[in-house]
């Protein structure tokens, strides 16, 4: 049973493995470590029943006792034997406790002295918790220990200087603890036995200079960052020669003492991973640099102020460069093994070379927004099967998007050619596009009208901007088959007839999980930042990266020629956390179910003639925090409840008939002097009118025939009725002359 146990962990294990290796190239630095963990599990599998040290079990208890534990995680230590609790393994010879492996299980609370009895732990697993407070002194007791994770926690204060004292320590991740502060202790430097260091997203201070690696000749992935605070300065002298060789190096949001460019970590030849992101460089990127290591796969030199040009060509194995937010020149360059070239936010010019295509066959991600380039889009895009985004953003290009951009490039899913000089009609180009999840061509000089086939080939398109651009005509009802659009800009241009109602019915608008797709998650996670997207929120230019973009839904018609009432639909539109109908046409009322729009973070129906009431069921709108219906013609008084008073009078401004706070205009108890109000009590008492007299009309009309058209038709009726009435006649006359 042991061994069947043992073969499924490690196929689990290989499994792990495998997907790391295919989600980064450079994730085989982890190998080793991930090894170490797979060898204490078999010690688990195969133990015996040898009983825990009481000592031992008495810490566990101890540590339980100062923990939460809302998932009762801890629910299984009860008993004597410590070694078969939840996350505790045990030496199968002697019952010492050799690894506690508890992470992402919920606990919180501050970590014990008490763990420092642990004497022969070997594996300390807490990561993905709520551990709080500073760490104890006493884990610099475990002398055995291996493995240190502690990361994505509450971990408070600095790092203890015993931790010095951990001989045996191969790795040690503290990262993503924004609460560590302090400086870092030169003692970590005499962990001889460390490979793996972690020391990210926290907030650390003072200085790390080259005694803080005196010992660590072993040490293989050096992974450290700053947060906001930028406090810790990298200390070391310009000649420095570590006694390490890295596999990967990340210095994020830190100082450098020298804005000169690095020396020491030229003699890291074995280094695949390097990334010097926010550390103040400001110099020339050398030429010894492109050639110092031959392993290098990935370089990560953007947010500093580098400048100079890039080489032509380079001989190292580069995969993914991302250089963005710098000051380089120059012109494109073509390294024909990278596969993910973000290049944005620099200085370069001239024209995108014509067979760069050829030249870079296995690009998947290129992103070249925020620069200067002009001239045409290359036609012949033939060779890039893989590529899947094209971000050339906010430059000068010209000239219309070839039509080969889509027939050429199968796997493209995101294209971003907006705030470029773009023009011609849309029909040709986009015509074999069927794969975009992403089109913003926002800011351009596109015209004629909004193709149909967006809506009928583009299936799988996630957001479509395509405002400030000279677009005519109607909304094509074709977009409402859009079932995974979340992002809809058609603003600033000269669109107009109605807001079709069939948008309503929007899927990824409706009940839309906001989730990124599979593609955008398989691109390397350090360029994944790249991906981002321009959008007018609140009435402010926002960029949004990351997995933020997966989370915005937004309805944008601002700013056009759009007339016709304000669809009911639209309060179907529950995920939608943005939705701006300004400056446009609109008249009627505003749907009295707007008030579902639980989601709705803004909502700006300014600029139009739109009048009647404010709906009250706008006050369940709670998550609304900019609201704009000025220059309209509303009237009565304004809603006071849930997060209305936030609002102020500009949010209301130009309505002449409205009143109550924020207005200075006080409400009467009735409203017998407000002219929209009597508008709206005459149109009901012309409608209850109008039902008045048609139904007493067919009363009687129904009634006449009743009675008449019976007498008409059976002649023994009309008979008896004449002979009645003048037997009546007989009565009242005799009456009358007695």
């Amino acid at each position: 049973m042991a061994c069947h146990k043992l073969a499924a962990a490690s196929f689990q294990l290989l499994s792990l493995v495998s997907f790391l290796l295919f989600l980064n190239p450079y994730s085989s630095i982890f190998l080793e470590a991930t090894t170490i963990f797979a060898n204490s599990n078999t010690v688990n599998d195969e133990r015996s029943n040898v009983a825990c040290i009481e000592e031992e079990r008495k810490a566990l208890l101890e540590f339980k006792q100062g923990l939460k534990d809302p998932f009762l995680a801890l629910h299984s230590w009860v008993g004597k034997d410590c070694c078969n609790w939840h996350g505790i393994v045990c030496n199968n010879q002697t019952g010492n406790i050799i690894e506690l492996q508890l992470s992402d299980t919920q606990l919180s609370g501050p970590l014990p002295t008490s763990i420092g009895s642990l004497s022969n732990l070997q594996n300390l697993h807490l990561s993905s918790n709520s551990i709080s407070g500073p760490l104890p002194t006493s884990i610099g007791s475990l002398s055995n220990l291996q493995n240190l994770h502690l990361s994505s926690n509450s971990i408070s204060g600095p790092l203890p200087t015993s931790i010095g004292s951990l001989s045996n320590l191969q790795s040690l991740d503290l990262s993503s603890n924004s609460k560590m502060n302090g400086t870092i202790p030169e003692s970590i430097g005499q962990l001889r036995e460390l490979k793996y260091l972690y020391l990210g997203g926290c907030s650390w201070e003072g200085f790390i200079s080259e005694n803080h690696f005196q010992n660590t000749s072993r040490l293989d992935t050096f992974l450290l960052s700053c947060g906001a605070s930028n406090s810790l300065v990298f200390n070391v002298s310009h000649d420095w020669i570590p006694i390490f060789n890295l596999t990967m190096l990340e210095i994020k949001d830190c100082k450098l003492t020298d804005a000169a460019f690095p020396l020491w970590f030229r003699s890291q030849k074995f280094l695949e991973y390097l990334t010097l992101e926010r550390v103040g460089i400001s110099d020339t990127i050398p030429d010894w640099f492109w050639r110092f290591s031959p392993f290098l796969k990935y370089v990560g030199l953007s947010h500093n102020q580098l400048r100079g040009n890039l080489p032509k060509s380079v001989s190292s194995p580069l995969r993914v460069v991302s250089l963005k937010n710098n000051s380089l020149v120059g012109s494109l360059p073509l390294w024909p093994n990278v596969t993910q070239l973000s290049l944005a936010s620099n200085r370069f010019s001239g024209p995108i070379s014509l067979n760069f295509g050829h030249e870079m066959s296995k690009l998947v991600f290129l992103d070249l927004s925020r620069n200067y380039f002009s001239g045409n889009i290359p036609r012949d895009w033939t060779g890039l099967q893989d590529l899947k985004v094209i971000d050339f953003s906010n430059n000068n290009l010209s000239g219309e998007i070839p039509s080969s951009m889509c027939s050429q490039l199968p796997s493209l899913k995101w294209l971003r050619l907006s705030n470029n000089n773009l023009s011609g009609n849309l029909e040709s180009s986009l015509q074999t596009c069927r794969n975009l999840s992403a089109l913003d061509l926002t800011g351009n000089n596109f015209s004629g009208t909004i193709p149909d086939c967006i809506g009928e080939n583009l299936h799988t398109l996630s957001y479509l901007l395509l405002g400030a651009n000279k677009f005519t005509g109607n909304i094509p009802h074709q977009l409402c088959d859009l079932s995974s659009l979340q992002v809809l800009d058609l603003s600033q241009n000269n669109i107009s007839g109605s807001i079709p109602a069939c948008l309503g019915g929007l899927k990824q608008m409706t009940t839309g999980d906001g989730l990124l797709r599979n593609w955008m998650m398989n691109l390397t996670w350090s360029l994944y930042d790249s991906m981002h997207i321009d959008l007018n929120v609140k009435g402010v230019e926002y960029e949004y990266i990351d997995d933020i973009i997966g989370l915005i839904k937004k309805f944008d018609l601002s700013s056009n020629n759009l007339s016709g009432e304000i669809p009911e639909e639209v309060k179907n539109l529950m995920a939608l956390g943005s939705l701006n109908l300004s400056h446009n046409h609109l008249t009627g009322k505003i749907p009295e179910g707007i008030g579902s729009l639980h989601e709705l973070e803004a909502l700006d129906l300014s600029n139009n003639h739109l009048w009647g009431l404010i709906p009250s069921s706008m006050t369940s709108m709670t998550s609304l925090s900019k609201l704009n219906l000025s220059f309209n013609n509303f009237s009565g008084p304004i809603p006071s409840a849930n997060q209305f008073p936030t609002f102020d009078s500009t949010s209301f401004e130009g309505n002449s008939r409205l009143c109550g706070p924020p207005l200075p205009t006080q409400c009467s108890s009735a409203f017998p002097n407000d002219p929209a109000v009597k508008v709206e009590e005459d149109e009901e008492d012309k409608y209850g009118k109008l039902w008045f007299y048609a139904s007493t009309s067919l009363g009687f009309i129904v009634g006449f025939w009743v009675a008449f058209g019976s007498l008409v038709i059976k002649r023994s009726w009309r008979h008896a009725y004449f002979q009645f009435l003048d037997n009546m006649k007989d009565k009242l006359c005799f009456c009358f002359w007695k």
